[in-house]
């Protein structure tokens, strides 16, 4: 038996041996056929070559960062009315370019604390503007995201120990590189309230404030009075903000402007009549129920009620005009006393 295998053994190498054999005849047989027919070949021109794209990286631009900026400003000056707050974001922008323009000549350049408060009624654009404030931050350099996120005392506030330093935390980070607006803030503030924990908030906020004052931007908004017994809260608020812009309450012209701009936007007409009975409206209106009517928010739920009364209306033709569709009538609405 063993000699039977070493046979066995010989013949598995002598098939091998010829196989390899029979390989390298072939390819000395078709290695000078490739080399003839290679040598044979004519050239390809470039413009025979298959076109591949090859995707450059767009190189950054001041002149784009220009345009943004300028896009973002021309949309606050198309806001109706706030001129007082249009001067405040402008001359925050000059301050902002200046101290830029000190620390890039080599020149001393103070600290500057981007924190604002924002004092007035609902409804006067300070979100809006806010969000604008965001982005302009960011093309001026001083957010890297320039993004707004909109918090109130429910989305900092819980209801246990502890529990609420982890959701301003939260917060906080997810309103990194951008702006944490926080509206009616004087709401974390509750002197003597037994188990409140707004100032718990406060106090985290303030902190993290200071942690992340290169890239985080914090605008609290809310009533006039209320704000300032807010700041006497806590004494790292005041050193914080120091930025205050106050919104005005719209006035009766800049009302009926924002009512047209809604329209507008909607491809609506309104009636002369049907101005004439919102100016009376808004006219008789007393300070409490001016506070009451919440400025341009009062406008939007009075152009919802409009459209609603429009499709009453309309709702008995069988088959209404692109003009039918377009027209608001004093009809419409009522208004409530």
């Amino acid at each position: 038996m063993p000699g039977e295998s070493f046979k066995y053994n010989d013949s598995v190498k002598n098939e091998i041996k010829d196989s390899e054999d029979d390989k390298n005849k072939e390819t000395d047989e078709i290695v000078p056929i490739l080399k003839e027919a290679v040598a044979n070949e004519e050239p390809i021109a470039d413009d025979e070559l298959p076109k591949v794209a090859v995707v450059e990286p767009i190189p950054f631009k001041e002149e784009d960062k220009k345009k943004r900026l300028d896009e973002l400003v021309s949309e606050l000056e198309e806001l109706v009315g706030l001129e007082d707050v249009k001067k405040e974001v402008h001359s925050l922008i000059n301050l902002i370019n200046i101290r830029q323009l000190r620390k890039k000549k080599g020149l001393p350049s103070p600290d500057m604390s981007y924190h604002m408060v924002f004092t007035g009624s609902p409804g006067t654009g300070k979100t809006t503007v806010a969000r604008l404030i965001a982005g302009i931050y960011k093309e001026l350099g001083v957010l890297s995201k320039g993004g707004l996120v909109e918090v109130d005392r429910s989305g900092l506030v819980a209801g246990y120990v502890g529990q609420t330093a982890l959701k301003v935390n939260e917060v906080v980070t997810k309103a990194l590189g951008g702006v944490l607006f926080i509206d009616e803030a004087y709401s974390l503030s509750s002197p003597g309230a037994a188990n409140d924990f707004g100032s718990e908030a406060i106090d985290t906020l303030v902190k993290l404030m200071e942690d992340h004052r290169d890239d985080l931007v914090v605008i609290v908004a809310g009533y006039t009075k209320e704000m300032e017994a807010f700041l006497k809260a806590n004494t790292g608020l005041i050193s914080r903000f120091n930025k205050f812009i106050e919104f005005k309450d719209y006035n009766e012209d800049e009302l009926l402007a924002i009512m047209y701009s809604m329209a507008e936007k909607m491809e609506m007409r309104l009636e002369e009549d049907t101005m004439k009975k919102l100016r009376t409206y808004l006219a008789s209106m007393d300070e409490q129920g001016k506070r009451i009517f919440g400025n341009a928010r009062g406008i939007r739920n009075i152009f919802e009620k409009m459209l609603v009364g429009q499709a009453n209306r309309l709702s008995h033709l069988s088959e209404p005009s692109v003009e039918d569709l377009s027209v608001i009538k004093a009809e419409d609405f009522e208004l409530e006393r």
